[in-house]
């Protein structure tokens, strides 16, 4: 092999040797975020959501507060809705309302709307927390729909963290009628950050990695533009880290006319054990999204 061979593989095989050690940072964490959701069962905090629709002139059309008593159980979480504030738009005023899914009107989209993303997106079901398993590479069975790539370190309040890129093996992004798992892709590529110590994760960000099908947008008049999601955890204990500020804000566009922009965050926080030997109070004041 000439010099000048070897200096163009080099950096095709560096590159292969950082993706295999991405890879293997990825799955050595998914393990440790199982094993932890053990551990998580012993915690008993709060959920703060704030949702809203905003129209194209930059009115709220609509905003809700929902507040959670989150509780741990042997198959998943309980969650239990303590507190609930809406208000709607009608004219220039905004009119509460306190249970969700509330519709003044048999033609408010607005409503349905609201509810049913807030739901998708927090009280996804079959998980300890509510966040759907399908946004973020952080379970070992997401793993194999995406492919990670090495891009740094970091120093995240005080601790060393590896980035990870990723990004969807198979391009394309399922219609949405399809079901995820049997369309066999993920719509989400982004930076994964990993704590070098414990291999527990710390931060992920994602962005939309492929549009809404044609098809969909030209017969169903239905697209979203999606600013991607957001999710910080904050470490509680020992190898024990919890999801606690999660968010995305996306446009959405249905039925040729009806546009609005999708506003969602939640806070979690007032973590403590609930074994008989001790209750112990940990503060989330410096988690920033």
């Amino acid at each position: 092999m000439t010099s000048r061979s070897l200096f163009l593989c080099l950096p095709l095989a560096l590159a292969a040797q950082t993706s295999e050690d991405a890879t293997a940072i990825m799955t050595k964490m998914a393990a440790n975020f199982e094993r932890s959701l053990e551990a998580r069962r012993q915690f008993v905090y709060e959920q703060k959501v704030r949702s809203s629709l905003v129209r194209t002139n930059g009115e709220v059309s609509r905003v809700e507060r929902r507040q959670y008593l989150v509780t741990p159980g042997p198959a998943e979480t309980e969650k239990k809705l303590t507190s609930f504030q809406g208000l709607y738009r009608q004219g220039g005023t905004m009119h509460p309302y306190d249970k969700p899914g509330f519709q003044y009107k048999g033609t408010d989209l607005d409503g349905g709307l609201l509810s049913g993303l807030t739901d998708d997106l927090v009280n996804a079901k079959n998980t300890r927390d509510g966040i759907p398993r399908n946004l973020f590479p952080l379970r070992a069975g997401e793993l194999q729909h995406y492919r990670f790539s090495w891009k740094g370190e970091a120093t995240v309040n005080g601790r060393r963290a590896y980035e990870i890129a990723f990004e969807p093996v198979r391009k394309g992004a399922c219609s949405l009628v399809d079901d995820e798992e049997e369309c066999g892709t993920r719509a989400w590529r982004g930076v994964a950050v990993v704590d070098v110590e414990e291999l527990q994760p710390v931060r992920v960000y994602t962005e939309q990695a492929a549009s809404v099908p044609w098809g969909i947008r030209f017969f169903l008049g239905t697209n979203m533009r999606q600013g991607g999601f957001s999710l910080s955890f904050v470490r509680v204990a020992e190898n024990v880290w919890f999801p606690a500020v999660y968010g995305t804000e996306f446009r959405f566009n249905a039925l040729w006319g009806y546009k609005r922009t999708v506003t969602l965050s939640l806070e979690s926080s007032g973590f403590h054990k609930t074994d008989v030997n001790s209750s112990v109070q940990y503060n989330t004041a410096g988690v920033t999204p």
